[in-house]
């Protein structure tokens, strides 16, 4: 049978990412609480560049790699899988997104009574013709956020909202998803629970209206202990507050070190 994608393309125009995009596809990742592999759903995109004589890639490869793999995400896993998509679609370069829901169990504060609290993360692997591949982990951790200003003016109460701090991480060594989270729950007003009694509840309102926090108090609060990390090479942190008495957010956004 022919196959079309081989043919040659006249336009002599390279196409710099190429490839399949909304994949799901199970994974597993290490969980630091109970030291097994967590299984969990990703949605996964991958890519490489395509030559200027190459009229097309070839999509299934990129599944049968997945299927190949079928491994832990780790950095090991992840620069094979990249130094396999070079290999096998004959590229120079090859990139990955992974996004997944992660789940840690948490106590309530007074009645520790559990549930599973959901964070959005990512990892993002490009390989450019070596095989040091610069991985940046992003964890979504939401909060909750006091109006110092607020508090402040006001004869009684605070407004408060709940807000998503967004963390980027290039590290030299392994990072716990669960070490990030705690950095930014410290940050914030109060933390966010999946079950509160009404001991709960009350506790995590008082300690939220004695802790307030801007949007800027809490991005440089995060910046502060991730710069005190010696592993971690680059970040970026933004926290975005969804105000509960306007119709829109507040936002704060830091980057720091290396981009590369």
């Amino acid at each position: 049978m022919i196959d079309i994608q081989n043919q040659p393309d006249f336009r002599n125009i390279p196409i710099d990412k190429v490839g399949i995009k909304g994949l799901k596809y199970p994974i597993k990742v290490l969980d630091k609480t109970t030291g097994l592999l967590q299984s969990t759903v990703a949605q996964i995109n991958m890519y490489v560049d395509l030559p200027h004589q190459c009229k097309g890639t070839h999509m299934s490869r990129f599944v049968e790699i997945l299927n190949l793999v079928r491994t832990k995400v780790s950095m090991e896993s992840l620069t094979n899988i990249l130094e396999d998509m070079k290999k096998i679609l004959g590229a120079k370069s090859s990139h990955i997104e992974i996004s997944f829901p992660y789940f840690i169990e948490k106590k309530s504060p007074e009645t520790g009574s559990k549930g599973l609290m959901d964070y959005n993360c990512s990892i993002i692997g490009p390989s450019n013709g070596t095989k040091n591949t610069d991985i940046i982990l992003t964890v979504a951790v939401p909060v909750t956020s006091v109006c110092p200003c607020s508090k402040e003016i006001s004869e009684y109460g605070a407004h408060n909202q709940r807000g998503e701090v967004l963390v980027s991480t290039r590290f030299k060594k392994f990072i716990w998803i669960e070490d990030i989270v705690g950095i930014v729950e410290a940050s914030a007003s109060c933390d966010i629970f999946s079950v509160l009694k009404r001991e709960d509840e009350k506790y995590v309102t008082e300690k939220a209206y004695n802790n307030p926090k801007f949007v800027e108090d809490i991005t440089r609060d995060v910046a502060k202990a991730l710069m005190e990390d010696k592993n971690i090479t680059w970040f970026s942190v933004s926290a975005e507050n969804f105000e509960s008495i306007h119709n829109h957010s507040a936002y704060a956004y830091i980057e720091r070190g290396s981009a590369s």
